[in-house]
């Protein structure tokens, strides 16, 4: 007999409420309360600070069991979305567990881009949300949605929860399965009856989880494959995802790239695992990677990727990715491991453990074979590195390039800044032209690419910083709108956020797309809210009736924030220095930047990293391509000198 789907189970639950004698039977002691103070003091048990959402109608018990006396602090949040992602930012400012709750139907549904963004990045999230009383699902009551059948293929598990007693274990077993193995979101879809229904209160609990056991230790010979094939290498690269970073493995990563000598790319969401500044970086690979890194990767005889899963933004056309590099695939999750790119040593385990155990057998087996000479390798990529470095194009007019400015916040920003952005150019501005220097400090929507979600993860990270570290926003002007109304919330809670939104007045990365595939023709892609404008523009408009809708500097004084706006570079210059200096409430910058201003380098989409464009008319890696086909066949660990000088 085939399993039912989700949303079969769903409707064939039994319909009425479980007694409450039986309730009391499943546990002989306890405190007795409701199910929704037991909700409560399960989040209080568990350690949890801090909880994003906002109330309604189904959720309603669990919020009247919030009392001044409740251990964790409350942040209301003013949509269901940006709860979901404030809670991510919590969770990927402090390396715990991220919790939201939330009421039924549109409330629910509202979180599901939150729960798809926590799956794609492997963000620890658990989701709580109101549902209709047991003996009204299935019968289309208000605000009833199936909400495990909508999620069901997009969370790490989830629950439907109709009995109070079982809210402390099915809480512990959420926390854990959130942050355990591959991080992840779990739902727990709690019924009015399980909130309303009396029950025993006991902690600790007793975990269910029978078949739910990650493996987070290397089996095998692995470990000494994996070592053989680095030292019989002449041209490796450390392809580091963000599962290093969910790991908390970045002093692994350093030690191993020491070990080997072996370059390092960090995809999106790894910026800052290894410093920018160290001597193995090469930066971001990829759609808008750096030359070298997409370089190394093209050219690599091996590939050691680290928490990482071969993303088409990174990849390119897949089967031209790194043609003749061998691979060894370290990931917790086994599902990760020969998904997109076949795997010579798959590594199944927590990334961190992993590396501790190969940066043992390191050693030893360079002991016996020696290390190879990476010498030539890295003669190759300090040419790419020299001659295509990070730059951009100057302004015709003198208006503010956003690259400058993200230089420049770079430059006075502290060292310990959280940097949040939105999705979209200015997104992969900052990934180029802010130094990362350490691990936790780089927050985005990397795998979903989500428009808003920069400003609530901004409110989440500041929540979880509790302000021992700074957090700075970096936004453009369309993702700003959308969750704008978290700007209540920031000032509410007293979040000192530095908000810069680089304002081009347009959806720009789709902007770029529309010039460079699309004719130029710039069809709904004009936001008509600002961009730069020289000084004779300025006094034209003052007297003229052109309107920017909205007004950013006013915006942002009606909800009590400070509201600056900057045309020049002294102008910027002087704005990020004011937010920088204020400490009471968040400042929101309409930096006005050139609007034509383009994301460079870039692979074009279906292209070869190999054909990796660093600024118009410029391909440096055009030749590499025709190289490995010509070279095909070759035995790329026989040419350990051939590989600088011939491509």
């Amino acid at each position: 007999m085939a399993s039912p789907t989700p949303l079969q189970a769903f409707s064939s639950i039994p319909k009425e409420p479980a007694p409450p004698q039986q309730a009391s039977e499943a546990a002989s002691e306890g405190e007795r309360m409701t199910g929704a103070q037991a909700l409560i003091h399960s989040l209080e048990e568990l350690g949890v600070s801090a909880v994003f959402g906002l109330p309604g109608g189904q959720i309603l018990p669990a919020f009247d069991a919030l009392t001044p006396e409740t251990k964790f602090t409350f942040v209301l949040n003013r949509s269901e979305q940006a709860a979901g992602q404030a809670a991510q930012g919590y969770a990927l400012s402090t390396g715990r567990v991220g919790v939201c709750m939330v009421t039924s139907g549109p409330g629910a549904t509202n979180m599901v881009t939150s729960i798809a963004e926590a799956t794609t990045d492997s963000v620890p999230l658990v989701v709580i949300t109101g549902q209709v009383a047991v003996e009204d699902i299935g019968t289309d009551a208000f605000q009833e949605a199936d909400i495990m059948g909508i999620t069901y293929p997009i969370v790490k598990h989830s629950y439907l929860v109709t009995k109070a007693q079982d809210i402390p274990r099915v809480l512990t077993e959420a926390y854990y399965v959130a942050q355990s193995g591959r991080p992840g979101p779990v739902l727990i879809d709690l019924t009015m009856t399980a909130q309303t229904q009396e029950m025993l209160f006991s902690w600790p609990q007793k975990m269910i989880l029978p078949g739910y056991k990650p493996t987070t230790k290397a089996h095998g010979h692995v470990l000494q494959d994996a070592a053989e094939l680095l030292a019989g290498s002449q041209r490796p690269v450390l392809y580091v995802g963000g599962g290093a970073v969910r790991a908390q493995a970045s002093q692994q990563v350093q030690l191993l790239a020491e070990l080997t000598g072996a370059p390092v790319v960090t995809t999106l969401p790894a910026r800052g695992i290894i410093p920018d500044s160290d001597e193995h970086a090469l930066g971001m690979p990829g759609m808008h990677g750096s030359v070298a890194a997409n370089g190394a990767l093209q050219l690599s005889d091996l590939l050691i990727a680290i928490g990482a899963r071969f993303d088409d933004r990174v990849t390119g056309d897949l089967e031209r990715f790194a043609p003749r590099a061998k691979v060894v695939h370290i990931d917790i999750d086994p599902a990760e491991i020969g998904k997109n790119r076949p795997v010579d040593v798959p590594i199944v385990g927590d990334v961190a453990q992993v590396l501790d155990d190969l940066n043992e057998q390191i050693p030893l087996t360079q002991e016996q074979v020696g290390r190879p000479d990476l010498s030539a390798w890295w003669e190759q990529i300090h040419r790419w590195q020299a001659e295509y470095p990070p730059t951009y194009e100057s302004a015709p007019e003198g208006q503010i390039e956003p690259q400058w400015a993200m230089q420049e916040l770079n430059r006075l920003a502290s060292p310990d800044t959280i940097w949040i952005t939105g999705v979209g150019q200015h997104q992969m501005w900052a990934s180029q032209f802010i130094s990362f220097e350490r691990p936790n400090s780089w927050i985005s929507s990397c795998g979903m690419g989500t428009m808003g979600y920069g400003l609530p993860a901004a409110v989440g990270a500041a929540v979880g910083a509790q302000g021992a570290r700074p957090v700075c926003l970096v936004e453009g002007d369309g993702g700003f709108q959308v969750s704008v109304g978290e700007l209540a919330t920031a000032r509410q809670q007293g979040l000192p956020l530095k908000i810069v939104i680089f304002n081009n007045s347009s959806y720009g990365l789709i902007r770029q797309w529309q010039n460079m595939f699309y004719d130029a023709h710039y069809s709904q892609t004009d936001l008509a809210d600002g961009g730069p404008r020289s000084q004779a523009e300025q006094e034209q408009t003052a007297s003229s009736a052109r309107t920017e809708v909205p007004d950013f500097v006013q915006l942002a004084q009606a909800y009590g924030c400070v509201g600056i706006r900057a045309f020049t570079r002294q102008e910027a210059s002087a704005a990020f220095e004011q937010a920088m200096a204020t400490s009471d409430r968040p400042v929101v910058i309409d930096l006005r930047v050139w609007k034509d201003a383009q994301v460079w380098p870039m692979v074009p989409p279906g292209a070869s990293d190999s054909e990796i464009v660093y600024q118009p008319g410029v391909a440096p890696l055009a030749y590499v391509d025709e190289e490995l086909q010509a070279s095909q066949g070759e035995d790329a660990a026989n040419a350990p000198d051939q590989s600088a000088a011939e491509f």
